[in-house]
């Protein structure tokens, strides 16, 4: 609770965050997350993943972040197809391997965790298995418990209204079926969890203008409807400003696809603009925030930046020795042969390719030499905190591990835009879930969560997975809210 104080409790304007909300849950995670375990959902501790404010009054370095382990896709059977492609395709490999891997080039420790994982890439060959990771193991396991336990599932379902009575209360929603309407009602309660709107230009021009739908590694249904149709019976919305941004380099032909990183073909960009070697400037060839830290903090920082001087694209600016060690080496010929990487033997030769001032960039850089030297950023602290440092090289014996001169030629430059995972904006809730007016009174029989919703977080990402916790927890306290209510035969 400190540390949720410390960081979603410091929002402003942020109604779908509350003392009774981050409280509800601090206080139903952990049930939830023994409820999901004796379920049969595997899942496992992640052995250091830090706080992305962990210099903040009960920040945490080891981290709580956890994960589900490894699934076999293949136990799905006729299902296993609906499941979304993972963003690592079907790489056997833990987010937090997938850091160590990044850094084979320069430790030993991750040599062994490719090695790993390598092996287990031959031994699922062998044995016929098909492995997700990350999100997809969550999803592939939570569809799986799911179907034991009986669920109706439907697919091609879309819902289109609620059906509501004549105090307001909502019944049951509007589907279709065989390309016909089709009437669902609820005894309990209607729970909405149907995404942000990320890829909704038309909503993303009205609440969140400068950004872009083609920028965005949502899934493809994240289309904003569901908000729509809560707003048109009264729900109130906030905090539709936000979303959980994620840097992102984007080679020509691979938007929407969540792998546009360009420096190291990977999916997001977070580990990578905090790199040594390399810093982030706007237009003008000035460095204005620390690559480190949170990637929605990173994206916020060019937004706001972008209002005073142009920073949408930035531009990453590195070195050969960076490019060597974390970012992949040389890039792919058609990337600079089409001018999306741009690359000079000097750095005043780089600026002329991008258009900003040489002098302007040359200050920038030594400046930023001079720090990296002696290990510090004095401008803008990157490196002061432990996630700083883990998203750099945290097996570097000498040095900073997220700090060092740009200084080995040939340079490099790349934009940057701000891109997504969804967004953070929504219906305005209540701790068990139930949707609210704007007079705060509640709208009977209907619950949200996730990114559906105004998060719980308010204007600040606290650490890895501050999005899909809130949704499985409010989800769980609906659940059990809903119940209770059917139990009392209120509803």
């Amino acid at each position: 609770m400190t540390y949720m104080e410390a960081t979603a409790g410091q929002s402003i304007d942020a109604p779908g965050t509350t003392p009774a909300k981050r409280r509800a849950y601090v206080t139903e995670g952990p049930k939830m997350v023994d409820f999901l375990v004796a379920n049969g959902i595997k899942m496992r501790r992640c052995p250091w993943w830090p706080d992305y404010y962990d210099d903040r009054p009960g920040g945490s370095v080891p981290g709580r972040t956890i994960v589900a382990d490894l699934f076999n896709s293949n136990e799905l059977g006729g299902w296993r197809d609906r499941l979304e492609p993972n963003f690592l395709g079907n790489v056997p490999a833990y987010h937090y391997e997938g850091f160590e891997i990044g850094l084979a080039k320069t430790s030993w420790k991750g040599k062994t965790e490719m090695l790993k994982v390598g092996m287990r890439m031959i031994m699922a060959k062998l044995t016929g298995k098909r492995w997700v990771t990350a999100g997809g193991a969550l999803q592939g396991r939570m569809l799986q418990a799911s179907l034991a336990a009986g669920v109706d599932l439907r697919v091609n379902s879309k819902v289109t209204s609620f059906i509501s009575d004549e105090s307001g209360a909502v019944k049951g929603v509007v589907t279709q079926k065989d390309g016909k309407p089709w009437r669902v009602g609820a005894d309990l309660g209607v729970l909405v969890n149907a995404g942000g709107f990320s890829h909704n230009q038309e909503m993303r021009d009205k609440y969140q203008p400068g950004t872009s739908a083609k920028w965005t590694a949502a899934t493809a249904g994240s289309t904003g409807e569901m908000i729509l149709e809560m707003m048109k019976i009264g729900a109130a919305i906030g905090q539709m400003e936000e979303m959980v941004g994620n840097q992102m380099s984007i080679p020509p032909g691979k938007e929407n696809q969540g792998n546009g990183v360009a420096l190291g073909e990977l999916a997001g960009g977070q580990m990578h603009y905090a790199k040594p070697h390399s810093i982030v400037v706007d237009q003008s060839g000035v460095r204005y925030m620390n690559e480190g830290g949170s990637y929605m903090e990173f994206c916020q920082n060019m937004l706001t930046r972008d209002k005073i001087v142009p920073a949408v694209p930035s531009w990453w600016i590195g070195d050969q020795r960076g490019r060597d060690n974390y970012h992949g080496g040389n890039p792919p010929k058609a990337w600079l042969d089409s001018g999306f990487i741009k690359r000079d033997r000097t750095i005043v030769g780089l600026a002329g390719q991008i258009g900003i001032n040489p002098a302007v960039l040359r200050k920038t850089i030594d400046t930023y030499n001079d720090g990296a030297r002696k290990g510090i950023d004095a401008e803008f602290g990157r490196g002061n905190r432990a996630y700083d440092n883990w998203l750099g090289d945290f097996h570097r014996k000498d040095g900073s591990h997220t700090l060092g001169p740009i200084e080995t030629g040939p340079f490099y430059a790349a934009p940057v835009v701000p891109g997504d995972v969804g967004t953070y904006g929504g219906v305005v809730t209540d701790e068990n879930a139930r949707v609210l007016r704007q007079d705060g009174s509640v709208i009977e029989g209907l619950y949200a969560t996730g990114i559906s919703t105004a998060s719980v977080m308010g204007r600040i990402y606290p650490g890895a997975g501050s999005s899909v916790g809130p949704s499985f927890v409010f989800g769980y306290i609906a659940a059990k809210h809903a119940a209770h209510l059917g139990n009392q035969g209120d509803s």
